[in-house]
């Protein structure tokens, strides 16, 4: 079994368009939670989102590719190629052409989809834009990234909701620790914040109506968010040989299915997918120095996961931060972009804090990092994902 290095770092966010800005945002706390900036009517309660701003396609994309392309999945491309570049791979080499293209998608080309049932039932039109399906496919996304990048290798889309991204870079580390791919671009992207989504989740009753306030008191739900995140694995004498910067290892990968609630999270599963990567790993839980959570700033799913943090660490867990109170929760893409951020956090050694988190709730047993940004030395660090339909993948990465 091969050593799985990350040499390459490439994220679309609510807090920046690039790595840097997002990275700097998410260390100082500063929220990308705002008042939401889309066509919509007074029968749409909530009025915030983490969307992505600024970004124009035309800066990223010729015109006759915008046409076959979602927002979705122009995050994904922009991201992958800030990740290449990142990477200092050459981009002609066999070991890009031959590279693995795997993104988690959680809803697909929703804006495409949206578009087209505009069309269709409130302006009575005949007919969609012929490429609707090609766009919205849930496989779009790693489509284009392996067409733009000239990706060669296995390509594939992992739908588990907000575990999606996570379980795309855990099935790229299967790839390359085996030695099918010498390299991956593994990630996740989402762009689903128009007004029928936001009145989907509405009807759930967990979206926050002021911002988001992972293991706060005061907490009252999620928010949506957009964005994409993707990071390049790559065989680890590769990357020595040819002089790559290594910004972090990914260790282990875990994961499971409660197969119990479709919407309420389960402790006892939450806590073995947990040990699950600590395991594949070859690490105990003592060697884990950071945790960063899915904490989506629910009452219900933060209460279950501090719990299940607290049993796999046997009461004594160290630090945990969720970084959704700056960038919300991108559903498909949150995965990927946590593991970023905790590739960067061991790198830099640095533990994000809990933005928002202004009133810690002492009664969930943990750290949660809530007076801002903490230098601390550590080697290994969790980046746990738990989605609905009990479907539970956590990333254990280590230091380089």
């Amino acid at each position: 079994m091969k050593r799985v290095a990350i040499t390459g770092l490439g994220a679309v966010s609510p807090a920046g368009l690039d790595v840097a800005g997002t990275w700097d945002a998410v260390v100082a706390g500063r929220s990308a939670i705002r008042p939401v900036q889309i066509d919509h009517d007074e029968r749409m309660s909530c009025p915030i989102a983490a969307q992505v701003l600024d970004f124009t396609p035309e800066d990223h994309f010729a015109a006759k590719q915008l046409v076959a392309l979602d927002r979705n999945s122009q995050f994904a491309v922009v991201a992958a190629r800030e990740a290449l570049a990142h990477s200092g791979l050459d981009p002609q080499s066999p070991q890009v052409r031959g590279a693995a293209a795997i993104v988690g998608v959680g809803a697909g080309g929703f804006l495409t989809l949206d578009a087209a049932f505009h069309k269709l039932y409130a302006e009575g039109g005949k007919r969609v834009h012929p490429f609707t399906v090609p766009r919205q496919m849930c496989s779009a996304a790693p489509s284009q990234v392996s067409m733009q990048l000239g990706l060669q290798g296995i390509a594939y889309g992992v739908t588990s909701a907000c575990a999606s991204g996570t379980h795309a870079v855990g099935q790229a580390f299967h790839l390359v620790r085996s030695g099918i791919s010498t390299v991956a671009f593994a990630g996740g992207t989402e762009a689903c914040i128009t007004q029928g989504a936001i009145m989907a989740w509405e009807a759930l009753r967990v979206l926050s109506s002021d911002t988001c306030r992972p293991f706060s008191k005061n907490r009252s739900g999620l928010v949506l968010g957009e964005g994409s995140a993707m990071l390049v694995l790559e065989d680890w004498d590769h990357a020595v040989a040819r002089g790559a910067t290594i910004h972090a290892e990914v260790l282990g990968f875990g994961a499971n299915s409660d197969a119990g609630d479709l919407t309420s999270p389960d402790e006892e599963n939450i806590a073995l997918a947990m040990t699950l990567a600590i395991r594949d790993a070859n690490l105990t839980p003592d060697k884990i120095g950071y945790v960063n959570a899915h904490g989506t700033g629910t009452a219900m799913n933060d209460a279950v996961e501090s719990a299940a943090i607290r049993a796999v660490f046997e009461g004594a867990p160290p630090p945990v931060s969720s970084t959704k109170g700056v960038l919300g929760h991108s559903l498909g893409a949150t995965g990927a972009m946590e593991a970023l951020l905790s590739a960067l956090a061991l790198r830099e050694q640095v533990i994000p804090p809990s933005a928002n988190c202004d009133q810690p709730d002492a009664d969930l047993g943990i750290d949660m990092v809530a007076e801002g940004a903490r230098a601390a030395p550590f080697d290994a660090a969790m980046s746990n994902s738990f989605a609905f339909g009990g479907l539970n993948a956590v990333l254990v990465l280590g230091r380089a």
